[in-house]
C-alpha cells in the first residue's frame, strides 16, 4: 500500500478533485496576471469560499467543512500546483489567523468573525513578525496597555501576509511583562483609529501574495476582542505553528514534485548533442536523486500530518519535517533550473518561478535554524 493511498480515502480524494478544477478554472489563468500585479484579487477569495475551499480544516461548528488533516493536505497540494506560491500563502492566510479565534476566541469573536471569512467575504490574517525580530516571539514588542474596556496597542508588524488587504487580523502583542508570559493575542480590525496599513512590500518570491507593515498607534481595540486569556497568548501562537508548519512541508514538498515534472518534460523534448538531454546519464542520476528525496520527504511529512491528526504532540517531528521539505525544495529547484540552463533562468519558465518562491519556507513560520534548536531541545540538549 501506497502512502497516498494509506492516507487519503474516498473523501479526501474527493476534496482533492474538487480544488483541482477549481484550480484549473480559477487559478491557473490568471497566475501571470496576480504575479504582475503583486495581489489576488477579492473575487477569488468569494469564489473559493462559494466553492467550500476556504472551510476546508476548519471545524463545523463556525461554518466549516470539517478539520480533517488529510482533507486540509489534500487541498493544499492542490492549490500549490497552481505554481504560485504566492497565491497558494494569500488564499491560505486564514489559515493561520482564523485557528486562534475558534480555538480560543468567544463565541461573540468567533460568530462574529470566522462565518464571513470562511464564505470568503472577509479575509483574515496573522500578524506576529516585527522589525526587531521575526522568530523570537517571547522577545515581541508591540505594546497593548489596558485602558478602561479597551486595549490601547503600540507597536508595528512587518512581512504580514495578506496584510494589505485583509479585514481581520490576529496579533500578537504585549500585555504583561518581559518574555513568553506577557503576550496576548487581538482581534484587530482594518478601520480602527491608530491602526495604519503600509505600503506593499516588494519580495524576491511570491510576487502573488500582498506583503505588508502594519502600524499601532494609540490604536483602540475593546476588551472583547482579546482571544484566549489574558497573557497566554504565546502557547496559543506555539500550537499555531505546529499546522503552519506542516502547511509549509506540504508546500515544499508540492514545489519538489513540480520542478520534477517540469524537468523530466523539458528533459525529453530538449535536444544537444544529436539527442534529448534525458538521454544522457548526469541528467537521469540528477532527476533520480531528486524523485528519491522527495519521495522520503512525503513520507516523513504524511506520517507526522497522521500523528497531528491523531492528536499527538509532534514539536520535535513537524519540525524536522519541516526542516527536511525545505532542504528538499531547496535542491530539487536549484538542480531544475540547472537541467533548463538558460531557459531556467526565464521568467516564462515555471522552474524560474519556484526557485523564488522556494527561498522563503525555510524561513518562515520558524526558521531553520529556529526548528534545529527546537529539535535539539526536544531531543534533551
Amino acid at each position: 500500500m501506497t502512502d497516498y493511498q494509506r492516507y487519503f480515502g474516498e473523501t479526501q480524494n474527493m476534496v482533492r478533485d474538487t480544488v483541482r478544477k477549481f484550480v484549473e478554472k480559477e487559478i491557473k489563468p490568471n497566475v501571470a496576471t496576480w504575479e504582475k500585479a503583486g495581489e489576488i484579487p477579492r473575487s477569488l477569495f468569494e469564489k473559493a469560499g462559494e466553492a467550500g475551499l476556504l472551510g476546508i480544516g476548519h471545524p463545523e461548528s463556525v461554518g466549516g467543512t470539517g478539520d480533517d488533516i488529510f482533507s486540509k493536505v489534500a487541498a493544499s497540494e492542490e492549490i500549490m500546483r497552481c505554481g504560485s506560491g504566492g497565491i497558494c500563502a494569500s488564499l491560505g492566510s486564514l489559515d493561520i489567523g482564523l485557528p486562534p479565534i475558534w480555538k480560543w476566541g468567544s463565541p461573540e469573536l468567533q460568530e462574529r468573525v470566522c462565518p464571513p471569512v470562511l464564505r470568503g467575504e472577509k479575509i483574515q490574517c496573522l500578524a506576529i513578525t516585527e522589525p526587531s525580530g521575526g522568530s523570537d516571539v517571547a522577545g515581541l514588542k508591540t505594546r497593548a496597555a489596558k485602558d478602561g474596556d479597551h486595549y490601547v496597542v503600540n507597536g508595528s508588524k512587518t512581512f504580514i501576509t495578506s496584510g494589505v488587504n485583509a479585514d481581520f487580523y490576529t496579533v500578537a502583542v504585549r500585555t504583561g511583562g518581559e518574555g513568553y508570559g506577557g503576550i496576548s493575542l487581538l482581534l484587530i480590525e482594518k478601520g480602527t483609529p491608530g491602526f495604519g496599513v503600509g505600503k506593499k512590500l516588494e519580495k524576491m518570491g511570491w510576487w502573488a501574495s500582498d506583503t505588508a507593515e502594519l502600524f499601532f498607534e494609540d490604536c483602540r481595540v475593546p476588551v472583547e476582542n482579546l482571544i484566549g486569556q489574558e497573557n497566554a497568548g504565546f502557547y496559543a501562537i506555539m500550537s499555531n505553528f505546529q499546522m503552519e508548519r506542516l502547511s509549509l512541508a506540504v508546500m515544499a514538498n508540492t514545489t519538489s514534485e513540480l520542478a520534477i515534472e517540469e524537468s523530466i518534460a523539458y528533459v525529453k523534448e530538449r535536444e544537444a548533442f544529436g539527442r534529448p538531454i534525458g538521454k544522457f546519464q548526469v541528467v537521469k542520476h540528477k532527476l533520480a536523486d531528486m524523485a528519491t528525496q522527495l519521495e522520503a520527504s512525503k513520507a516523513f511529512t504524511y506520517r507526522v500530518a497522521a500523528q497531528i491528526g491523531a492528536g499527538e504532540t509532534v514539536v520535535k517531528e513537524i519540525s524536522m519535517a519541516k526542516n527536511f521539505a525545505t532542504q528538499v525544495s531547496d535542491f530539487c529547484t536549484y538542480e531544475a533550473v540547472q537541467i533548463f540552463g538558460g531557459m531556467g533562468y526565464m521568467q516564462e519558465s515555471l522552474v524560474e518561478r519556484l526557485y523564488r518562491d522556494n527561498r522563503i519556507l525555510s524561513i518562515g513560520g520558524g526558521t531553520y535554524e529556529i526548528m534545529n534548536e527546537v529539535i535539539a531541545k526536544q531531543m534533551g540538549l
